[in-house]
């Protein structure tokens, strides 16, 4: 067998041939539909389209893969969190407004980039499950927030959770951010940022409230003398005016952000590899 023949794979060009072949029919018989993409494509395209297939076909069924083991992970961690000893939580599972929260979370899984957001996911799903503090309406909600929001949005919240009435320049000097200019795309990202949670009803400016929680109105401040009116715009970074969580925001940090502690510890194992663990 010359060299010249064999290819850096270890094959030679009518092994490869073969080889191309025998996937694209593997995964033509896992995958529904790509048995009929693959018969109707074989007298269309040439041995070397064919391994480009196969190649581009294998990366998606990794993704498609690595996505389901994700929610397989996160359905596990949630059951690991909830009581199935309690009778109500068990109804709960099972019923079918549990049921459609589930498929919400999992509907636009590709939102859920992160590690951070899937555990966010799995901490409502979970509090849901083992608690009724609030309605599925709200919890909806929520799981609309983790599709709709970033990591930094959650960062902001946390600080503001730990720190009542916490500034914006403390946010971002609490959270290590450097020191930018006013007109730098960091200083408007995160004027954004606030904005977004603000209209979001996440996080509001601080507010004084009556006995039955109704807002008061802000004493008129006093007008400037001529002269003495400011010159620049308020900064991103006010040092001023203090922030809050709203009702909403205290009840999202409940649901999502605060981690449920297991109450079964396992391990992710393949066929006799790993074992769950053993809490005898």
């Amino acid at each position: 067998m010359e060299m010249d023949n064999i290819d850096k794979d270890g094959l030679e060009p009518d092994q490869k041939k073969k080889f191309a072949r025998a996937a694209l029919n593997a995964a033509g018989g896992s995958i529904p539909f790509i048995g009929g993409l693959i018969s109707a494509g074989a007298s269309y395209w040439s041995e070397n389209e064919q391994e480009q297939v196969t190649k581009i076909l294998k990366q998606w069924m990794q993704m498609l893969e690595d996505e389901l083991r994700e929610k397989g992970k996160t359905i596990a961690e949630v059951v690991a969190r909830v009581d199935m000893h309690d009778e109500q939580v068990r109804q709960r599972i099972e019923s079918p407004e549990y049921q459609a929260l589930l498929k919400k979370a999992f509907r636009n899984w590709s939102s859920v980039d992160t590690e951070y957001k899937r555990q966010r996911v799995r901490n409502i799903l979970a509090t849901a499950a083992a608690a009724k503090t609030t309605t599925d309406d709200v919890v909806r909600l929520f799981l609309d927030w983790i599709n709709m929001y970033s990591d930094f949005h959650f960062q902001v919240i946390g600080e503001i959770y730990r720190n009542p009435g916490i500034t914006r320049g403390a946010m971002w000097d609490n959270l290590g951010k450097p020191d930018v200019r006013e007109d730098s795309a960091e200083a408007d990202l995160f004027k954004l940022l606030i904005h977004d949670l603000s209209t979001g009803h996440v996080i509001r400016q601080h507010r004084d409230v009556d006995g039955r929680g109704n807002f008061m109105l802000k004493r008129p401040t006093p007008r400037s003398r001529p002269g003495m009116a400011p010159r620049t715009a308020k900064s991103a970074f006010d040092e001023v005016e203090p922030y809050e969580l709203t009702d909403l925001g205290r009840q999202f940090v409940h649901y999502a952000m605060n981690e449920i502690t297991a109450k079964i510890e396992f391990h992710e194992y393949e066929g006799d590899e790993k074992r769950p663990a053993d809490h005898r």
